[in-house]
């Protein structure tokens, strides 16, 4: 199974179809059919590491998931799930970005976040000398 994204409703939506062997091109093999996963927009898909379920981000940038099953030839996907939101760069939409997470073996998440423009200010002490030290 193979996982993708593509916009043929209009907005980005995440997908499934099963890969097709080489040489299966225009055969019954072929015609296995797409599922459509998202329900609401979604963009870079992710296989969890077991492959029964996919990750995403939501239009707004909100880490999802959908479980995935699979009985012989067809798929059913879950409902979508919200996870929680990932602060990623370009709110998740930005595809320009690429995919800006990644699903380690263990099933947790690295995820590279937008950093907060607040910074901390720096204080500099500069010739100091501590009581015990003169």
């Amino acid at each position: 199974w193979v996982a993708y994204q593509s916009n043929e409703t209009g907005r980005p939506e995440v997908y499934v179809r099963p890969v097709v062997p080489p040489g299966a091109v225009g055969t019954a093999a072929a015609a296995g059919g797409q599922w459509q996963v998202s329900t609401a927009g979604g963009v870079f898909p992710a296989w969890r590491p077991d492959c029964k379920e996919l990750y995403y981000l939501n239009p707004a940038g909100v880490m999802t998931a959908a479980s995935i099953t699979v009985t012989g030839t067809a798929l059913a996907p879950g409902a979508p799930v919200m996870l929680f939101p990932t602060r990623v760069s370009g709110g998740g939409v930005d595809r320009q970005q690429g995919r800006e997470y990644d699903v380690g073996p263990d099933g947790r998440f690295l995820i590279n976040i937008e950093l907060d423009s607040a910074v901390a200010p720096i204080t500099l002490l500069m010739n100091w000398k501590p009581e015990g030290r003169k």
